[in-house]
């Protein structure tokens, strides 16, 4: 897994694609190659819904809106207690991908924009990409972005440990 920082003008072009949500100035992009096929991953991640199912820091996900539909939200409980209410702001099945946004949350960071995509890999495998943009807020750059990551690679972990070959 691996950590890149985008450029500001990067920062910048995510502004200007007409989201209502700022893009931060930091960036955390984690990918993992998972052994099996997009088709049956996305059956696994593709709910916006579904992150309880698969991420081990999310013990319940509450549905407002259509989990496919740009507009939809998602209120999370974690196993701190904390809570995290989340927004769709865009989904393709057919991409294998879907963006979304943190409108309220405990997490030291704002302006949270995400993107998680799946493609296809060597031998029938999956490449699962999760990329997000933020600002910190009340820690340093490096700290909110050592937490962001964290996030992104246990729940990255649990996908890949689900399609471990037997």
């Amino acid at each position: 897994m691996k950590i890149r920082t985008l450029p500001l003008s990067v920062a910048g072009f995510l502004l200007a694609t007409g989201s209502c949500f700022a893009a931060g100035a930091l960036s955390v992009e984690r990918e993992v190659t998972i052994d099996n096929s997009p088709a049956t991953v996305w059956k696994l991640v593709g709910n916006f819904n579904a992150i309880d199912v698969w991420h081990p820091s999310v013990l319940k996900s509450e549905l407002k809106g259509q989990a496919g539909q740009a507009g939809a939200r998602r209120l999370l409980t974690l196993d701190d207690g904390a809570t995290r209410l989340e927004k769709l702001l865009s989904y393709s099945a057919a991409q294998r991908s879907y963006s979304y946004a943190i409108v309220e949350s405990a997490l030291p960071v704002a302006n949270y924009k995400a993107t998680l995509t799946l493609t296809p890999a060597e031998e029938g495998r999956t490449l699962m990409k999760w990329r997000a943009t933020f600002d910190a807020n009340g820690v340093s750059d490096e700290e909110a972005t050592t937490i962001i990551g964290g996030l992104h690679d246990a729940g990255m972990a649990k996908v890949r440990a689900n399609f471990k070959p037997q």
